[in-house]
């Protein structure tokens, strides 16, 4: 197959930090091609340089054999390269036909409504794609919605399309449905860049596979000659990947029981609609759900961040159902939020701030009025070392760091309170496989002296894997159980999207 594009040498620096050192692959026409590393390892980087948002320290990048430098995203769609961000730039109350004529350019101030209307709809059938031109985007799912940003690039033609973590809130048939879109573009001569950390998808669509470690192109690899361990293996390198044994011993103590929980947001619909569920001591207590079904208000609810409309949450004997974030159980509650970079951190803070953001009224951490700085330092090495934190320089804001670093910044200072719940919301989302399996085995071990768990993830083999109940949630209800040991991806999949109910708790 002829080479559509070819990076040599590109290298890309920041103050004090090297992003990309030297990275070189090819993508041919019609290929897709997955760029594979840890977080950190400048896969982000490297896709703003595709995109013109960065430009090259040193290296060049060519086009059909020609060399191309890119000032702005506008030069790069110009050229045919065009990016699916893992956040979806819609307008939600606005139209699908309006969201995507909105991305054209040089669309005239009267223009042929229905002439615009059947080259859309005619993509739409091409890839018999579910969407209803005239429906807003905020009553779509976020598989729908995925389809809108790709509808975009098509229109404008673009040759290489990157996706990036497309399937991170795909059901498995959602997957399979994009998948198989995406083999129809590869047929029709368009290049894809898939972004994944999921081995099991990277194995099944990719034609090759270029891991990036600390900046550099390490290999590139074709189909035939990759697995998950060889792929897994180049990626880590010689860090060793955490090991864990599940306990499968649990208590049929009750830490929480949620009674006919309901939940409204602000527009007044029901986000949470007579929920209920019981944890136990110990338990590790799976939540799957299509992302927007209500798993995120539960969790704002049981840590006192979400006003709760109807219903009872009790800790034990005690009732937390109207207890805010300060109440002392609910501080007791660990929460890892799912925006762990506007919610999770201060951002300018250094990693010792950040660490003792729950506990700064600590008398360890005060001498007086003032803060004990000495001791604030000390509890910050120690948490380095025992969460192994890849920290910058000292004093260095927290949000320099790579994304799986800053999740353990967070988990380390939940944790070090000893909670008995920990309510972790996409805990290992955007994260490689060394630090997700890093956050397993925190809650794997946490669950081993009794902390009970409530999982809301989006990775179907993740909760298989940890979890000792799963509960799905579909449109703000739990509508049945599923056994981890004695159920699959598929049939947990068609509970998400609500053409099927089992209840077996």
């Amino acid at each position: 197959m002829p080479e559509l594009l070819q990076i040599e040498h590109i290298r890309k620096t920041f103050p004090g930090v090297i992003a990309l050192d030297d990275v070189s692959f090819t993508v041919a026409t019609g290929e897709i091609h997955t760029i594979l590393g840890e977080n950190g390892a400048g896969k982000s980087t490297l896709m703003n340089v595709l995109t013109g948002l960065y430009h090259p320290d040193s290296g060049k990048m060519c086009l059909d054999g020609t060399e191309v430098h890119f000032t702005s995203p506008r030069d790069s769609l110009a050229c045919g390269i065009g990016m699916v961000h893992q956040h979806f730039m819609l307008v939600p109350a606005h139209s699908v036909f309006e969201n995507i004529l909105l991305a054209l350019d040089k669309v005239p101030l009267l223009y042929n409504r229905k002439q615009y209307q059947q080259k859309i709809q005619k993509i739409i059938d091409t890839f018999e794609l579910d969407l209803d031109l005239d429906t807003e985007v905020w009553k779509l799912s976020i598989g729908a919605q995925q389809w809108i940003e790709l509808i975009k690039l098509l229109l404008r033609d673009c040759r290489l399309l990157i996706l990036d973590e497309p399937t991170a809130v795909l059901t498995p048939q959602e997957t399979d449905r994009l998948f198989r879109v995406l083999r129809l573009l590869q047929e029709q001569g368009k290049s894809i860049i898939f972004i994944s950390h999921k081995m099991r998808e990277v194995v099944e669509i990719s034609d090759r596979v270029t891991v990036l470690k600390k900046g550099r192109s390490i290999s590139t690899l074709d189909r035939g000659s990759f697995d998950r361990e060889i792929l897994a293996g180049l990626m880590i390198g010689q860090d060793k990947i955490p090991e864990w044994q599940k306990n499968l011993q649990m208590s049929e103590n009750i830490v929480l029981d949620i009674r006919n929980l309901s939940v409204r947001n602000d527009r007044g619909l029901a986000d949470l609609d007579q929920v209920s569920l019981q944890l136990k001591e110990g338990e590790i207590l799976g939540i799957a759900g299509i992302a927007g079904n209500g798993q995120k208000a539960l969790a704002e609810a049981l840590t006192g961040l979400k006003p709760v409309t109807r219903g009872k949450i009790f800790a034990g004997e005690v009732d937390i159902t109207h207890s805010t974030a300060r109440s002392s159980y609910i501080s007791g509650i660990a929460h890892i939020p799912e925006d762990r970079k506007s919610i999770g951190i201060a951002p300018d803070l250094d990693v010792a701030d950040n660490l003792i953001m729950k506990s700064y009224k600590n008398p360890l951490f005060r001498r007086g009025f003032f803060q004990n700085r000495g001791a604030i330092r000390r509890n910050a090495e120690d948490k380095v070392s025992r969460f192994a934190i890849k920290t910058g320089p000292d004093g260095s804001p927290v949000r320099y760091l790579s994304g799986g670093n800053i999740q353990k910044v967070i988990i380390a200072r939940e944790l070090s309170e000893n909670p008995r719940v920990l309510v972790a919301l996409y805990p290992t989302r955007g994260l490689d496989i060394g630090s997700a399996e890093y956050i397993h085995k925190v809650i794997v071990e946490g669950a081993g002296r009794g902390m009970s768990t409530i999982l809301i993830a989006e990775d179907l083999d993740e909760l298989l894997k940890l979890s000792d109940r799963i509960a799905v949630m579909f449109r703000g209800r739990i509508i049945g159980y599923a056994d981890p040991r004695r159920t699959t991806r598929e049939e947990i999949g068609l509970m998400m999207s609500g053409e099927r109910q089992d209840q077996a708790s």
